[in-house]
């Protein structure tokens, strides 16, 4: 076993398991952004159906714990049921319409579906939803969502948006996002595993891949302390943007 272990291939896990640390601090500091991290960065080193695969464990334990800590669970769900609803269906149904797409293409969704995330950051749109029209915009961002999540696992950008129109208070915001995004992941992998887009050496990987994604969430829970939001994103934008640049001319 020792002899498989290539010098290209020692290269290759520590590469990865550097892309699991800077996932995971950048989720213990902002409270989001594991696989907006991860994913491209992985594509990169692995293309995008393992990558998208390989995050499998870290989103789903991650958001476990913010789910849970929040203690929003039934409230969450009976405000944005209709979210959750419609991005169900439409990361099925994207899965299926995608399998053919080749990794050169999937990396280049990846990377439009980080510029559409630094656009967000960048121009962070001002609107306000009534309580009267939540629940069927709730369905539309669910559904748009959905069709992002379906082809690059990055549904968080939209998400995002829409909840801070909200005006949800801080634990409250990382709560419901936390409860959203994991009705999005179990079935968008469920989704991956039965169309073949996952195999059982992914899951392992993922696995394995939570020791370092837990290192970098607990050093991004100390930065948070240190280091102010406004600071770490600008940083954290030059990276995405640098990232989504190197996905599409790769």
């Amino acid at each position: 076993m020792l002899e498989a272990l290539t010098p290209d291939t020692v290269w290759m896990l520590l590469a990865c398991s550097v892309a699991f640390v800077l996932g995971g601090l950048v989720k213990g500091t902002l409270g989001v952004g594991l696989p907006l991290v991860a994913v491209p960065l992985l594509s990169l080193i692995l293309g995008g159906h393992r990558a998208i695969a390989l995050v499998v464990a870290p989103v789903i334990y991650s958001n476990v714990l913010q789910a849970l800590e929040g203690g929003l669970l039934k409230d969450s769900v009976r405000r944005f049921w209709p979210m959750m609803l419609a991005q169900t269906l439409l990361t099925v149904l994207t899965i299926k319409l995608t399998l053919d797409l080749s990794a050169r293409n999937l990396n280049q969704m990846v990377a439009f579906s980080v510029l559409l995330a630094l656009a967000l950051m960048t121009f962070t749109p001002q609107f306000t939803i009534s309580p009267r029209r939540e629940k069927w915009a709730s369905a539309l961002v669910g559904g748009l969502s959905g069709l992002i999540g379906g082809v690059s696992s990055l549904t968080g950008p939209i998400i995002i948006t829409y909840l801070m129109s909200l005006k949800l208070q801080r634990e409250e915001f990382v709560g419901c996002i936390s409860i959203i995004y994991l009705a999005a992941a179990v079935p968008m992998y469920l989704a991956m595993y039965g169309y073949g887009r996952m195999e059982n050496t992914d899951l392992i990987g993922s696995v394995i891949g939570l020791l370092p994604m837990a290192l970098g969430l607990a050093a991004g829970k100390r930065l948070r302390t240190r280091l102010s939001e406004q600071a770490f994103r600008r940083v954290l934008y030059v990276f995405l943007l640098m990232l989504s640049v190197l996905l599409v001319v790769r």
